[in-house]
């Protein structure tokens, strides 16, 4: 069906995407931290995104074991960045996720490193492999990240007095 469309054409639709869901994600962060957070708000990312593993159903879309841990690992060194950036502070009964000046500069150069590597990385790999190392990066990084979210925010409820 789409195989008579340019390569070239699958990296700038994919490039325009990315621009515009991570401004979606700057967005989603400023407004919630003006909004308690609790473990499913912390939880539901990543099991959401789980969903796009099933991209790897389709063969254009499936890597090699080298590609998986090559992108796992750039994730995972991403996902450090944004753990040490994410921070909580309790306001009342409540716990919010504390706004950092840092976190919309990281993911504006997290951004602009991914469409530098793409367009790098488009001419020796194909789209649908590009994409499946890019999910798994953006996995690799969000799962971690959200862990350490969730310890955090666990030790910071046990310091909570409950209400009377």
């Amino acid at each position: 069906m789409f195989s008579n469309i340019p390569s070239q054409y699958y990296v700038i639709g994919s490039t325009i995407m990315a621009i515009v869901m991570g401004s979606f994600v700057m967005v989603l962060r400023m407004r919630a931290s003006k909004k308690p957070t609790n473990e499913k708000k912390i939880i539901i990312p990543p099991i959401a995104m789980s969903s796009g593993a099933v991209m790897f159903l389709f063969e254009q879309f499936r890597v090699s074991p080298m590609e998986i841990l090559e992108a796992s690992a750039v994730g995972i060194l991403f996902s450090t960045i944004l753990i040490a950036t994410s921070k909580f502070e309790v306001k009342g009964q409540d716990i919010y996720l504390k706004r950092s000046k840092a976190f919309a500069f990281i993911l504006i150069g997290l951004l602009i490193f991914r469409i530098i590597a793409k367009m790098i990385l488009s001419s020796s790999i194909d789209v649908g492999e590009l994409a499946g190392m890019f999910w798994i990066l953006a996995f690799a990084m969000l799962v971690p990240w959200r862990i350490a979210m969730l310890i955090q925010f666990k030790r910071i409820k046990k310091t909570i007095p409950l209400k009377d």
